[in-house]
C-alpha cells in the first residue's frame, strides 16, 4: 500500500507542475498589446532562450504567429 501512496502522490505532483509550466500566449501578454515583448517572455526561461529566433521580423516582440512556432 506504502508503494501505491508513493505513486499516486507523484502522479498528482507531476500532472500539477505540468499544468503550472504551460504557458499560453495570452497568459504572457501581460499588458494585452496583441505581442510578447522581452521582458513579458522573461518569466519563461525556455521562451526567452528563444526568442531572438522566434522574433522572425526582429522588431522586439512575439507575435502571436511567432509565438506559435515555439
Amino acid at each position: 500500500m506504502n508503494t501505491l501512496n508513493k505513486t499516486l502522490a507523484l502522479i498528482a505532483l507531476a500532472s500539477s507542475s505540468a499544468a503550472f509550466a504551460a504557458t499560453d500566449f495570452d497568459t504572457l501578454d501581460v499588458d494585452g498589446s496583441g505581442a510578447i515583448s522581452q521582458s513579458e517572455a522573461s518569466v519563461d526561461a525556455e521562451l526567452i532562450s528563444l526568442f531572438s529566433e522566434l522574433d522572425t521580423d526582429g522588431n522586439g516582440e512575439l507575435s502571436v504567429e511567432e509565438f506559435a512556432k515555439a
